[in-house]
């Protein structure tokens, strides 16, 4: 699934209406046949690896039910300090590896895992549940290090992406899961289905031309956007409550962020006492540490060393 990009606006012709409209009794099923690509995508090839960057590492595979499991990289570092990568929607692991290297760099433990679906994870074609299932990666992996690879004791925290913020901070609402801290990249927003539709926008997600013009669009959209909330299954945004009364949170977002703007990416974090919010200049959506490396590091080493010690 390709990154976002914003599509530029063309009024169809008069021909693309026309057939737009010949095919409109399937828009509602396509709509639905996106939503389930949107978490189940296809295109699952990784060209790197943290031996690539200069990084030791170790495989780690976590299971998740019979046969299936969560591929992870271990690369370790301090003993008491670990982050863990998530990555964005239809993307891996791979796509964390320059966070890796910095953070790696300072002297943290980093673990960056594949969510379910993704990457060199395993398969899992549930339609309904999606928001507990991706959750259990994050909590699966974190309770793999503590248990099994020395970090009982360390500090951890949560590194999400657009995508795996949600998943990081829908797993905090489980009960006995508990991490150190949470950092949040381009995400994620309060609202979830006009993020679905933003991405459709910004062609995340393939529409045929046929589709792609009026009136099927809007019912592409609409439907997009009832089903993909629908097979998460997560009451969004999540409490104010438990371990959200407590965790110290940081949400960064691009300043021209059009998949998930600042605006909704600052209305979630208004909802927590301790959250910061730090809007990244001139940078796109998932494009802060490309656009300005030296201070989008800055920002997060500051927080984790106050939120990790």
């Amino acid at each position: 699934m390709p990154e976002p990009r914003q599509k530029s606006a063309r009024p169809p012709s008069l021909a693309a209406r026309a057939l737009s409209a010949a095919v409109l009794p399937v828009a509602p099923l396509y709509g639905a046949s996106l939503a389930y690509l949107a978490f189940h995508p296809r295109n699952r090839a990784q060209q790197a690896n943290p031996g690539d960057h200069g990084l030791p590492y170790t495989e780690l595979k976590i299971p998740f039910s019979p046969r299936k499991h969560v591929h992870a990289w271990l690369c370790p570092g301090a003993t008491d300090r670990v982050v863990v990568l998530g990555h964005s929607l239809g993307t891996s692991k791979e796509h964390s590896l320059g966070h890796a290297r910095f953070l790696h760099d300072a002297g943290y433990t980093v673990c960056l895992f594949d969510h379910r679906n993704h990457g060199a994870s395993g398969d899992d074609r549930s339609i309904l549940g999606l928001g507990d299932r991706f959750a259990g990666d994050v909590i699966a992996v974190v309770e793999r290090l503590r248990e099994r690879h020395g970090y009982a004791t360390a500090r951890i925290a949560v590194y999400g992406f657009a995508f795996s913020c949600f998943s990081a901070m829908w797993a905090l609402t489980h009960d006995g899961f508990e991490v150190d801290a949470l950092v949040c990249d381009s995400g994620p927003g309060h609202d979830v289905a006009p993020l679905l539709r933003k991405f459709l926008e910004a062609e995340a997600l393939p529409v045929p031309a046929p589709l792609s013009a009026e009136p099927s669009r809007s019912v592409v959209t609409r439907t997009l956007c009832t089903v993909g909330p629908a097979m998460v299954r997560a009451e969004w945004p999540p409490p104010v409550t438990g371990t959200f009364a407590k965790i110290p949170l940081l949400f960064m977002s691009g300043e021209h962020d059009a998949i998930v703007p600042p605006s909704s990416v600052d209305a979630l974090a208004e909802r927590y006492e301790q959250a910061e919010t730090h809007v990244l200049p001139g940078a796109g959506h998932l494009l802060g540490l490309e656009t300005d490396p030296e201070a989008y590091a800055s920002v997060v080493l500051d927080f984790l060393e106050r939120a990790l010690g």
